[in-house]
């Protein structure tokens, strides 16, 4: 179960199937990250990717504070569509799109895609190898997804440390760290 923290759905619950297979990002985390999120941007007017999306507890507290363009990738199929059937309960079925896939070969093939994000969230499983952290950072930073004033934003556990040249900051809250990260610089 998690709680929207805050917007049109503030203090909602929602509560996943049981046999559900998740973590979602703790209220007291989730409200930190949020804080830092709206202190930087309008998102009103913000274009966001969920990565990892779960059941969707970033994706909708986004929806809830009037984010209008967001993009949820998660392969589980149940996970999947217990996003989007939930959206659409909660009247957010036309700001939330989901995509069904593996994180890693979405990211692959919408590189130097058209389509830019203000905010790019991640948060892979916690067993996810480092190498494979290493790799989303990249892959991420690289594929010309993120726009020029925008932001990855990972999330790990707290024994984990990322060093990249582009990582601007990281906050600790209890066993998770997010790691901020900001795009590539644009060669001229």
């Amino acid at each position: 179960m998690f709680r929207i923290i805050s917007g049109k759905w503030k203090a909602k619950r929602i509560a996943a199937p049981k046999n559900f297979d998740v973590r979602p990002t703790t209220d007291f985390a989730k409200e930190a990250l949020f804080s830092m999120i709206e202190n930087r941007f309008d998102l009103e007017f913000c274009s966001v990717l969920d990565l990892f999306a779960g059941i969707g507890s970033i994706t909708l507290e986004f929806a809830s504070r009037d984010c209008k363009d967001i993009t949820s990738v998660e392969l589980n199929p149940k996970h999947a569509g217990f996003i989007n059937s939930t959206a659409n309960d909660l009247d957010m079925g036309l700001q939330v799109n989901i995509q069904r896939a593996d994180v890693f070969d979405w990211l692959k093939r919408k590189r130097n895609h058209e389509k830019k994000y203000d905010i790019i969230f991640a948060d892979a499983p916690f067993e996810t190898d480092e190498s494979k952290y290493k790799e989303l950072i990249d892959l991420v930073l690289s594929n010309g997804l993120l726009k020029p004033n925008g932001v990855f934003i990972l999330e790990h556990q707290s024994r984990q440390k990322y060093p990249h040249p582009n990582l601007k900051d990281s906050r600790k809250y209890g066993n998770i760290n997010f790691s901020f990260f900001e795009a590539e610089a644009v060669s001229e």
